[in-house]
């Protein structure tokens, strides 16, 4: 729906040109002035300017015959030219080049050399790059259809193309007249099952739900229009989604817009009007905003409020639920027990919920499904795929259930897994029994009222005896005695065989609190469990800090602690389990890292930065963290960061924000100099750690141990000069370099480097931070960072742990631990 009025040179110059061809080859190069055009006159392609923009030079591709000059493809988007430059687009047995003046300024990235080349401009608005003397589909070497910009044309494909890792998708413009690179991007995400996904930026704005056989789940039925066919693949060998032409007539012309402020329109190309017409614009309402209500939640636009929990569900957090915020979601009113059994409620005309969590098979039937949901503990709910007919497919989810939209008559049937007592199953048989067992259930009600009494009456003499026994052994500080282990407690044996008994095969890990076992309890929930080793430098002190610290905490950016165990002389603590485990396993590893692109690390910063915030200004204790390290950020199921290990944190209250110590914990490489020297820390120590991590997480390297042949400085160090010398995106790695959002990249170095500043009055609060990365407000200048003197290059850099100890005690650090 764009209309360009191209200068009057132009038009002289097109009007002079001889009989316009469809393809240009080594003989025959196309000058700006001069244009091709398909064979049945379909489409345009030469150089263009915009209204807007009369200086710039693009080349692309237009409508000719209908709607001419509505540019559907710009080569050079991000790199226009001057309209002073001498413009010449050539054809090499190496691809397609866009000449300014001699020099390329694109160029088609050819994957292979061309005997006889030539490009093609084709009835399609498809530019391909082939051998002349053989014309078919098989042989084409690059086509623009594989490097779609905001139009989605019949025949294009949305979507990867497994084989190669070629990945389709699509970008909005910056504005009308600007084809530059826009905020929104759509594409098919492949984990899971496949669904296309609307992001702005790094944010997850709308979804379509996943296929379901006619169409997306996420959009209500349509009658068939009878100008276009919708095809949908999935395969070993590509995913994609893609819609072809049923009507050839030039009144049944339609594509697919992504606008520049992030919508996603069907166009139909009006002849009678000689307009575009919008025929449906993907998401309309509130409820096509992802995650409206929550987990657990559903949107219907017909309701009022909006939101609603499942059945067997309610708000987790009431008042912000009434005052219409329901972001929150909503928590289960029984808790699953997959030992004992499960069962399912079926909810009815829903979209379906994020599949990016889950897993499918499309032989299995309805039947199979459930069962295989019931015999896995993790399941959530199930569903068919295809629901055409009698339907077939199994897909399973995990985790929370996010983004379900009601339909009043259109929608798929879930199946969400919920305790036994809430389930359709108990409900449809609890009737033909109630008969037979009224008398023995008031009977054994009787009974289990007293067992329980005696039961609560012997846990509470347990507990005051643990407490007791804790004080009379010289471990328990006067904060247990406060606190009394006002926190879940469970019993060592209910660990020991949540773990197996502690078994190899269950450990994940050790740290300086001792060693880690993944466990599942009766429940069916999978639990990470700390224990503190007889032989850890951490002791009583550090274990009931921890318990006081994140107890009384909670945020989805914070590790949430399910309760511990102080039997058998034990000292254990049980969190929630992160399949993903530590940050630092993936940004450090080679290969994983390279899944890892600047969304998801965009994403991972911002949650770390929201966290902290809780810890410094938003929950009822101000609390400094002392180590955060990529290692404590632990990555839940989403790839959501959420931040562990409360061992070394202190707890503040009123307006206090620091204080001193004479014993130094931590970990090397993150501890600000005014801690690791002088003892001092503060909520600003933290802000450090924070850029350091930031940091590490852009470059995928180590602060300590990190090495360029230039200067002997650390990764903070390096940053700094990159910086200083303007060439900052030589720290970031390679892997997200692609990502063409350096605005973005440079703006996050620069935070990072304001938050490793020298002195602790310079680095900006955790609330500026948050601010600055979800704005484009103008950042500050930084000034030199901490620890900034170069090292000595004859040490190792990999020192052991003895030397660096000896070098802090250089520095009068007494007491020092780390980690």
């Amino acid at each position: 729906m764009l209309f360009f009025s191209f200068s009057f040179s132009f038009l002289i110059s097109l009007l002079i040109s001889c009989a316009a061809l469809d393809n240009i080859n080594t003989t025959q190069p196309l000058r700006d002035g001069q244009t091709i055009v398909s064979e049945r006159g379909e489409f345009e392609m030469g150089f263009f300017s915009t209204p807007v923009l009369p200086q710039n030079r693009y080349f692309g591709i237009w409508y000719k015959k209908i709607s001419n000059g509505t540019v559907v493809w710009v080569a050079n988007r991000d790199h226009p030219v001057t309209n002073t430059s001498v413009l010449v687009v050539s054809v090499t047995s190496e691809g397609i080049f866009v000449l300014a003046n001699g020099m390329t300024i694109w160029s088609s990235n050819s994957s292979r050399l061309v005997n006889n080349p030539m490009a093609q401009l084709l009835d399609t608005g498809n530019l391909v790059f082939r051998d002349k003397n053989n014309d078919g589909p098989e042989n084409i070497v690059w086509q623009s259809f594989d490097h779609p910009g905001n139009n989605f044309l019949p025949g294009m494909k949305l979507g990867l193309d497994l084989v190669t890792g070629m990945q389709r998708y699509f970008t909005s413009w910056k504005s009308d007249d600007d084809p530059s690179t826009g905020s929104f991007t759509y594409r098919i995400d492949p984990s899971g099952y496949p669904q296309s996904l609307l992001w702005e930026g790094s944010n997850l704005t709308y979804r379509t739900g996943p296929w379901v056989g006619s169409g997306y789940s996420g959009f209500p039925k349509r009658k068939p229009t009878g100008i276009y066919s919708l095809e949908y693949v999935i395969s070993p060998k590509e995913i994609y989604f893609k819609f072809e032409l049923t009507d050839s007539s030039e009144s049944a012309i339609t594509r697919l817009i992504l606008t520049p402020d992030g919508h996603i329109q069907r166009l139909i190309w009006n002849k009678q009007n000689n307009e575009w017409k919008v025929f449906l614009t993907y998401e309309v309402n509130d409820c096509d905003n992802f995650r409206y209500c929550g987990g657990n939640g559903i949107c219907n636009i017909d309701s009022s409020p909006r939101c609603e929990c499942m059945r067997g569900f309610h708000p987790k957090f009431q008042e912000n639920w009434d005052d219409a915020d329901w972001s929150g979601g909503c928590a289960r009113n029984s808790q699953l027990d997959c030992k004992n059994g499960d069962g399912f409620i079926k909810v009815w005309g829903v979209k379906l919920p994020d599949t990016r969590h889950s897993w499918y098979n499309i032989t299995l039937n309805l039947h199979e499904c459930r069962s295989l949901c019931l015999n896995n503990c993790s399941c959530r709910a199930y569903s068919k795929i295809d629901f055409r007919g009698d339907g077939s497919g199994c897909l399973l989810w995990f985790g929370e259930l996010d983004d379900i939209r009601g339909y009043s008559e259109d929608g798929q049937d879930l199946y969400v897994r919920m305790a036994a007592s809430d389930s359709d199953d108990n409900k449809s048989s609890s009737t033909n029994r109630a008969v037979f067992i009224v008398i023995p259930v008031l009977a054994t009600i009787a009974v289990i009222l007293v067992l329980l009494l005696l039961n609560a009456c012997k846990k509470r003499n347990l507990k005051r005896k643990e407490i007791v026994r804790l004080k009379s052994d010289g471990e328990a500080t006067d904060r247990i005695g406060k606190n009394e282990l006002d926190i879940p407690l469970f019993t060592f044996m209910q660990i020991a065989k949540a773990t197996n008994y502690f078994s190899l095969n269950n450990k994940l890990g050790e740290g300086g609190f001792g060693p880690v076992h993944k466990g599942m309890l009766g429940t069916g929930q999978e639990i990470a469990v700390k224990r503190l080793s007889k032989t850890s430098r951490q002791g009583i002190d550090e274990f009931m800090n921890e318990v006081s610290c994140i107890a009384k905490l909670q945020h989805r950016n914070l590790v949430k602690l399910l309760g511990c165990c102080v039997e058998e002389g034990e000292r254990m603590l049980i969190y929630e389990y992160m399949p993903n485990r530590g940050l630092d396993s993936i940004i450090f590893d080679k290969e994983l890292r390279k899944s890892f692109e600047w969304l998801k690390r965009y994403n991972i910063i911002n949650g770390i930065s929201r966290g902290l915030l809780y810890l410094h200004e938003d929950s009822r204790l101000r609390i400094i963290h002392r180590d955060l390290k990529l290692s404590n950020i632990l990555l839940d199921y989403e790839m959501n960061p959420k931040i562990s290990d409360f061992g070394m944190a202190r707890i503040f209250g009123g307006s206090e924000t620091g204080a001193s110590t004479t014993r130094v914990v931590g970990t090397y490489g993150y501890m600000p100099p005014e801690y690791a020297i002088e003892g001092l820390f503060s909520t600003k120590s933290d802000v450090y750690s924070f850029g350091v991590v930031v940091l590490e997480i852009l470059s995928g390297k180590r602060n300590r141990g990190f090495k360029h042949p230039d200067h002997n400085h650390n990764l903070v160090g390096h940053a700094w000069r990159r910086y200083n010398e303007g060439k900052h995106l030589e720290v970031v790695d390679p892997v997200i370099m692609e990502s063409n959002n350096h605005y973005e990249l440079f703006r996050v170095i620069q935070i990072a480097l304001l938050c490793v500043q020298q002195y602790p009055e310079d680095r900006p609060s955790m609330s500026s931070v948050v601010l600055m990365l979800s704005s484009k407000i103008e950042l500050p200048t930084p000034k030199e960072p901490g620890f900034y003197s170069e090292r000595n290059p004859e040490k190792n850099h990999s020192s052991s742990s003895k030397c660096e100890t000896e070098t802090i005690n250089q520095m009068s650090i007494t007491n020092l631990a780390p980690r």
